[in-house]
């Protein structure tokens, strides 16, 4: 258990690890190019280490350095591998390369752990079918495990039923371009999480290829082609610096985080603009981004469908503004790590910090609506955003206690040495 030493204030300057996302993504995209690439900065945590065990399994050398990594692209070619390929929660890992194992020729299984059982996979797989993949739930429920009798992709016209998860697009945009026929996409739906799709497709056009691309995101032709190798330079990781933006914000204090550039293609580096909007003030240049923290926050009303992942982070942070905060357009919270809707609000409670929770929104009571705030233990749920978001009320609240902080090696293993620096 972890307890968190309250904090006055802070004014600090440090760096975060590489982008979870934009790691994945170039993992995908130099393990399908031909030849070697290499990854500069990349995050090194429990989530790419099983994307690249996977892709070892498939037949692609992953050689992990201090600061870079070297990639062996196969040109789309896919080995079969000799048993399942198990992604423990990794969302991102399980949806992107049950669309690689499409385009081997075998049996591939892709498993996770418990909860990865219960985060839905059911549109990936009927748009992959649309394709001519031939693909199964193997417990018939939508869900991981699935089972693939891989014999590539045919292409052509597909439709994924539904836009809830990026992850799903993503996915099918990655490997569109190894189809037998070229490709065209259709999503049905609202498209959760755009600036996702956008960053998997900045991926692709720095990989070489180009996809046109209407501007609802949910019309795409993917022409066929081959990823070029290449040297890749991987962002800070925005959803890794807003905890730090954060501790600025309810502080008072300054921090810069030194690597996470203006612009970014990172849709979580929005996160700041809204802190601008609470009071903080923010400051851009070419390689990072300040926040500097206001002695009043203000509550503020926000549409968080594209940036799910800051979400607790917000949470947090809302607790402490004066006025109520209103998080709206985050149903597909619920299909995370853990519901993290439900979880945020149940946590926040045992603050002392009122929460009301709505099917796809947030109404969090500011510091004005509540009662005195006090210490307690929170559970984690072995999701690494809900112990970092709450450390950062514990630099407020003192007592609180971190319980299963060990979750965050997820995507930030070092967090707790990184938060030191606030001090």
């Amino acid at each position: 258990m972890k307890e968190i030493r309250p904090l006055v204030t802070t004014d600090t300057t440090l760096t975060v690890p590489g982008s979870k996302s934009l790691t994945q993504r170039a993992l995908i995209a130099a393990a399908l190019a031909n030849g070697e690439s290499i990854l500069q900065y990349p995050l090194a945590s429990e989530d790419t280490e099983y994307t690249s065990q996977a892709l070892a399994a498939m037949g692609i050398t992953v050689t992990p350095g201090q600061e870079q990594w070297r990639v062996e692209g196969k040109g789309g070619v896919i080995a079969t591998p000799e048993q399942e390929i198990f992604l423990g929660n990794n969302g991102t890992a399980t949806r992107f390369l049950t669309s690689v194992a499409a385009l081997g020729h075998g049996i591939f299984t892709i498993n996770g752990d418990q909860r990865m059982h219960e985060r839905p996979i059911k549109p990936l797989m009927e748009a992959l079918a649309g394709w001519g993949v031939a693909i199964r739930s193997l417990h018939n429920t939508g869900c991981p495990p699935v089972a693939i009798a891989a014999k590539g992709i045919k292409g052509g016209k597909t439709l994924l039923p539904e836009g809830k998860s990026s992850q799903y697009l993503s996915s099918l945009l990655l490997v569109a371009p190894y189809a037998e026929q070229p490709a065209e996409l259709l999503v049905a739906g609202e498209v959760l999480s755009k600036p996702y799709v956008s960053m998997t497709l900045a991926v692709m056009r720095d990989f070489g290829l180009e996809v046109t691309a209407n501007s609802e995101l949910n019309h795409f032709l993917i022409p066929q082609g081959c990823y070029q190798a290449r040297k890749y330079a991987v962002e800070g990781d925005a959803s890794s610096a807003s905890y730090f933006w954060a501790a600025a914000a309810v502080t008072g204090g300054r921090v810069t985080v030194a690597n996470v550039p203006s612009p970014s293609l990172q849709g979580d580096a929005v996160l700041v603009e809204i802190l601008a909007r609470m009071g903080c003030a923010v400051e851009r240049f070419a390689a990072g981004i300040t926040v500097t923290g206001s002695k009043e926050l203000r509550g503020v009303e926000v549409d968080m469908g594209d940036c799910p992942d800051v979400v607790p982070t917000l949470a947090v942070v809302a607790g402490f503004a004066k006025g109520r905060t209103v998080i709206k357009n985050i149903a597909h919270l619920r299909i995370k790590e853990c519901d993290r809707l439900h979880v945020m609000v149940t946590e926040l409670a045992k603050l002392g910090i009122r929460a009301e929770e709505q099917p796809d929104a947030m109404i969090i009571a500011g510091r004005d609506g509540n009662s005195p705030l006090s210490g307690a233990e929170i559970d984690t749920y072995n999701d690494h955003r809900i112990a970092m978001s709450f450390a950062v009320a514990g630099l407020m609240v003192p007592g609180v206690r971190i319980r299963g902080e060990g979750c965050v090696g997820k995507s930030f293993p070092d967090f707790w040495k990184r938060f030191e620096l606030l001090y």
